[in-house]
């Protein structure tokens, strides 16, 4: 690729199927649901050979059954999922000068400046190549001049594989694939398009922008530049010291052991909504407690990635009655989520029904709209709203 940037896009192959097929390999080449065992269940990922009958995730289980009677049914160990994932972070750290992690089994790249010394696409593949004989995961890439097209690259070139777009060729690469294909891009915005007499790119290419702002809004001029290849966006450094968090200093001490977990969830709630409408989950998670001659503790735990509240509360729980062990007056408690990272992955797919993954959305776009607390849990009912960190609760 000529001078300018150099970002490249890595994605882990159907990466919860294939974390279970390295510790089951008699699940290679056949169809694979994971997710909720019950009839409510949904499914968080399936195969390439289950997406052949038409299953993808967030289906519901019973629709999958319905469509693949013969799919293997594997309830889904997020704990597994995570660990790989960390050790796939790890690899890509000691590999490459700039990176961002953007969800569990997703990573850009920014090589850019290195085309002079080594070559970008073959350092990115040669990375690729390190990954699958370390991890045994499959792993796909793109690599283009920005995010937007080499993540589509790297939809294209899948499964296993690799793409690369060179400068120039952008609109082109773009211009016969499906709307569906480019990110934010989802299913209420492209049935919109597709009533429009828009089911292509180079449609998209072509139209006014105004008239994509006028149907879209502020998002009508985003897909308009997508669609034709431009994305000035950056790669964001990946950290994981990032970290959200709320404290509450009591007016007199107390050793209300009710009050103070009433306290906790009501933070803890808060602190998961506000994950969600960042999109992040997290992989830590701590409480504090200070006592009143002011002697301060903490504890943490390392958990698989999420954002569901009921999922953190039962830690929190837990880790609150580990750390009060010495019944005095408590001045201070603190909830912190940390190795934040952005994804999807909003709800615990394995244990949530379809009905408690919709609750949880319903919720979040209530207390969006009308505030923290407009809906939250009895016992966080007595506990006013919590004042987040500065710089929107997230400290760097």
């Amino acid at each position: 690729m000529e001078s300018g940037r150099s970002i490249v896009h890595m994605d882990l192959d159907s990466f919860f199927v294939s974390v279970e097929r390295l510790y089951d390999n008699r699940l290679v080449g056949k169809p694979i649901l994971i997710g909720g065992s019950g009839d409510r269940g949904v499914v968080a990922s399936c195969s390439y050979e289950a997406r052949k009958f038409g299953i993808h995730s967030a289906m519901p289980m019973r629709t999958a059954r319905q469509l693949c009677p013969e799919a293997l049914l594997i309830r889904g160990d997020f704990e597994k999922y995570s660990q790989k994932s960390h050790e796939i972070t790890e690899i890509i750290r000691e590999a490459v000068p700039l990176f961002e992690k953007s969800s569990i089994d997703e990573f850009y790249i920014d090589y850019t400046g290195m085309d002079r010394f080594f070559g970008c696409l073959k350092m990115a593949r040669e990375l690729r190549e390190r990954i699958l004989k370390e991890s045994g995961l499959p792993i796909s890439l793109g690599l283009s001049e920005n995010k937007t097209v080499s993540k589509v690259a790297t939809g294209e070139a899948k499964p296993n594989n690799y793409r690369e777009i060179p400068r120039g060729d952008e609109k082109p690469f773009l211009a016969p694939l499906s709307v569906r294909k480019i990110p934010m891009i989802g299913e209420k915005t492209s049935n919109t398009l597709f009533n429009m007499g828009v089911k292509t790119v180079k449609t998209l290419q072509v139209m006014p922008s105004e008239l994509l702002e006028a149907t879209f809004g502020k998002n009508g001029l985003s897909i308009w530049e997508k669609a034709n290849g431009i994305d000035r966006s950056p790669v964001v450094p990946y950290s994981e010291a990032k970290s959200i968090s709320s404290e509450n200093t009591f007016e007199q001490d107390t050793i209300d052991v009710k009050m103070l977990e009433a306290h906790l969830i009501a933070m803890t709630e808060q602190l998961a909504g506000k994950l969600r409408q960042n999109q992040q989950l997290t992989a830590c998670v701590s409480v504090k407690i200070r006592y009143s001659d002011f002697d301060t503790h903490t504890v943490q735990q390392r958990i698989p990635y999420t954002s569901a509240d009921h999922t953190l509360i039962q830690v929190i729980k837990d880790l609150f009655k580990k750390l009060y062990s010495r019944r005095m007056l408590i001045r201070l408690i603190g909830v912190r989520f940390s190795n934040l990272v952005h994804g999807n992955y909003q709800i615990n797919l394995f244990e949530d029904t379809a009905e408690q993954i919709r609750l949880y959305q319903a919720l979040d776009r209530i207390n969006g709209k009308f505030g923290d607390k407009t809906v939250c849990r009895a016992v966080g009912m007595q506990v006013g709203s919590r004042r987040f960190n500065p710089f929107n609760g997230v400290a760097v």
